[in-house]
């Protein structure tokens, strides 16, 4: 089966947490922001989503949370164009934000709005104190792209703690899904000495919800891990 061959790319200690079982119980929207300044205050461990447009981030969103219509989809790459926050309450009692950031690379918009975009999420990034994780998502049903490796790198320089989500593992053939995450996993490693958290999903089959979810409880657990 597909989730057999899957596993087999993650790694034994991140398997581990498959155990737990945290679960949300309440999901939110707050608000929408144009900015870091603008965002809700720095009082809660925050876990921020991003990837390449059409990458279905929404989608993965609103499969950990259970809600569907959460996070708005849309066909129509660079649709969210804001710093959306969410209200999160898991099932530990624990309250935390999710977040929804506009995705890089590609969008239907003119280029000084995509620069504008740029300038947003590099400031979010790097000066968003209580950021614990920042989720980059990877579409697994294309070969690897340098956008996504120029993204990582500038992570890596930057500092900041991230793990990698590949998506929409339903919908290529098992084999091509198989090797299109080695072939990135493979590539990675040529330039990063330990390897980042990466998990597998599909939005579909709900496939790697309870993984990401333990992977955010853990760090719950551990909060001294929030940048001050």
């Amino acid at each position: 089966m597909l989730a057999d061959q899957l596993k087999t790319l993650v790694p034994c200690s991140l398997r581990r947490l498959y155990l737990c079982n945290m679960e949300i119980i309440s999901a939110e929207y707050i608000i929408s922001s144009p900015g870091y300044k603008e965002c809700p205050p720095p009082d809660k461990p925050e876990y921020a989503f991003i990837g390449r447009s059409n990458v279905g981030k929404s989608s993965l969103i609103n499969m950990l949370t259970n809600k569907k219509g959460l996070a708005k989809t849309s066909a129509t790459p660079g649709k969210t164009q804001l710093i959306n926050h969410f209200n999160i309450i898991s099932s530990d009692k624990r309250k935390w934000y999710l977040v929804d950031l506009p995705g890089y690379g590609y969008a239907t918009v003119a280029k000084t709005a995509r620069n504008n975009w740029g300038n947003m999420i590099e400031s979010y990034i790097r000066k968003r104190e209580n950021l614990v994780c920042l989720f980059v998502l990877i579409d697994s049903r294309h070969d690897p792209q340098k956008i996504d490796f120029e993204f990582i790198n500038w992570l890596g320089e930057w500092k900041i703690p991230f793990a990698i989500v590949f998506t929409k593992t339903d919908k290529n053939k098992p084999g091509a899904t198989v090797r299109n995450v080695g072939e990135f996993l493979k590539i990675l490693s040529t330039s990063w000495e330990e390897m980042p958290p990466h998990f597998l999903s599909s939005a579909v089959k709900k496939e790697g919800r309870k993984e990401l979810l333990a992977h955010i409880n853990a760090l719950n657990s551990n909060i001294q891990g929030i940048r001050r």
